[in-house]
C-alpha cells in the first residue's frame, strides 16, 4: 500500500472518530438556541452554565468525586503495584488477575455488581457510593501504569542509598519518589479523566441530587439538545484532555531530563 493511501485512510478514520466531537464544540459557541444553523459566535452559553445552581452543583459534584477518588486510588494503586512487584506471597497470581478485571469486564456488569453490593449492605446511594465505585475501577489503572514504571526500576540505587547510610524517609524522598513520580502522576491523570467521563457506573450508584456531569447531561438530553449541553460537554472534554496532556508532557520532560 502506498504511503499516500495509508495517510488517506488515517485521515478518514480520524475524521470519522472526531468530527462529531468537533461539531459539538463548534455549536457550543453558536448564538442560536435551537437552530442547527450558525447564527454567530457567542460565549453566552458558558456564562449561563455558571449562573444556574443545578449546573454549578453538577460541576462541583464532579470535581469532588473525581479529585477524592483519584487521590485515594493513586495511593492504594501505588502501594498495590509496589507490593505485586517487590514481594512474593500466596495468592499473588489471583490478585494480579483481579487487578485486570475492572479493565476487561463491561462497565454495565461492574455497575450492576456494585449496585447489588450496596443493596446487600443497605447503603444509602449518594456521593460516598459514587466515590467508592470510582475508586474500585481507578485502582486497576493506577496499578497497571505504576507497575509498568516499576519494570524498569533500578533497585540497585536503593541498595546503594542504604549502604551510604540513608534512612527510610531519605530513601523514599531521594530515590523512590523521583523515579516513580512520572508513573504515579500518569496513573493519577488517567484515573482522573476516567472518573470525570464515567457515566454507567455513576448512573447506577448515584443518589438523588448527587449526579455528576455525565449523568446530569444525560438527564438534560432527554428534554432536547441545547447549547448548554454542548458547552458542558465541551468543558468535560477540555478537562479530560488537559489532564492527559499535562501527564504526557511531564513524562516526556522527565525522560528528556534523564
Amino acid at each position: 500500500m502506498h504511503r499516500t493511501s495509508r495517510i488517506s485512510i488515517l485521515l478518514v478514520t480520524l475524521l470519522f472518530l472526531y468530527l462529531p466531537v468537533l461539531v459539538l464544540v463548534i455549536y457550543s459557541f453558536n448564538d442560536a438556541r435551537l437552530s442547527m444553523q450558525w447564527s454567530g459566535f457567542t460565549l453566552r452559553w458558558y456564562g449561563e452554565l455558571f449562573s444556574s445552581r443545578e449546573h454549578v452543583r453538577a460541576i462541583l459534584n464532579t470535581l469532588t468525586v473525581s479529585l477524592t477518588s483519584t487521590l485515594v486510588a493513586t495511593v492504594l494503586g501505588t502501594l498495590l503495584a509496589w507490593g505485586l512487584y517487590r514481594y512474593q506471597f500466596r495468592g499473588k497470581r489471583w490478585l494480579e488477575t483481579l487487578v485486570y478485571l475492572p479493565v476487561v469486564i463491561p462497565d454495565i456488569l461492574m455497575a450492576v455488581a456494585l449496585l447489588l453490593f450496596y443493596a446487600v449492605l443497605q447503603a444509602r446511594l449518594g456521593k460516598t457510593t459514587i466515590i467508592l465505585s470510582h475508586i474500585s475501577f481507578q485502582v486497576s489503572f493506577v496499578v497497571l501504569t505504576v507497575r509498568g514504571r516499576l519494570l524498569h526500576f533500578p533497585y540497585e540505587l536503593v541498595e546503594a542509598a542504604r549502604d551510604l547510610g540513608a534512612g527510610v524517609w531519605a530513601t523514599l524522598r531521594e530515590v523512590y519518589w523521583p523515579l516513580l513520580r512520572p508513573g504515579i502522576l500518569s496513573g493519577a491523570a488517567l484515573a482522573f479523566s476516567l472518573s470525570v467521563d464515567d457515566f454507567i457506573i455513576t448512573y447506577f450508584t448515584a443518589g438523588g441530587g448527587d449526579s455528576t456531569l455525565p449523568v446530569y447531561i444525560y438527564s438534560m438530553i432527554r428534554r432536547g439538545v441545547t447549547p448548554e449541553i454542548n458547552a458542558l460537554s465541551t468543558l468535560m472534554l477540555v478537562v479530560s484532555f488537559l489532564a492527559l496532556w499535562a501527564s504526557a508532557r511531564y513524562v516526556r520532560r522527565q525522560a528528556a531530563g534523564r
